[in-house]
C-alpha cells in the first residue's frame, strides 16, 4: 500500500513539473504554446520508467510534428525532473499520446448528433 501511494505521489509531482516545463522552459514555441497537456503520468512501481500521456491540439500533421518534437526532448526532461524531484533514480522518460479526450469529442458529437434527429422525427 505505501509503495503505491509513493508511485502515485511521484508520478503527481512528474505531471507538476512537465506541465511547467512546457509552460516555462521549451524554447520550442509549437511545444509550449499552449498546445500540450499532461493528461496523466504512468510510473513502473519501481520507479524506472515514466509514461507521459499527451493530448495535442491541431491538425494530425501539427499532432504528429509536436510529439516528435517532445520525443526528442526526453532526455533535457529527465534531466530537469533530476534537478526538481529528488529521487534516487530518475525515470526514464517516454511521451505518448493520448486520444481521449478527442474520441470524448467525437462521442459528444454522435450523441449531438443523434439528439437532433431524434427531435425532428
Amino acid at each position: 500500500m505505501a509503495n503505491s501511494r509513493r508511485v502515485a505521489r511521484v508520478a503527481s509531482l512528474i505531471k507538476r513539473e512537465v506541465s511547467q516545463m512546457l509552460l516555462n522552459d521549451f524554447q520550442d514555441d509549437q511545444i509550449g504554446s499552449g498546445m500540450v497537456s499532461i493528461t496523466n503520468v504512468d510510473i513502473s512501481g519501481d520507479l524506472q520508467h515514466a509514461r507521459i500521456f499527451v493530448s495535442i491540439y491541431g491538425s494530425t500533421d501539427k499532432k504528429t510534428a509536436t510529439l516528435n518534437r517532445l520525443k526528442s526532448s526526453a532526455g533535457f526532461v529527465r534531466r530537469e525532473l533530476a534537478h526538481r524531484i529528488r529521487l534516487r533514480r530518475t525515470p526514464s522518460v517516454v511521451f505518448l499520446l493520448d486520444p481521449s479526450l478527442e474520441e470524448g469529442d467525437r462521442m459528444l458529437d454522435l450523441l449531438n448528433t443523434i439528439s437532433q434527429q431524434g427531435e425532428e422525427s
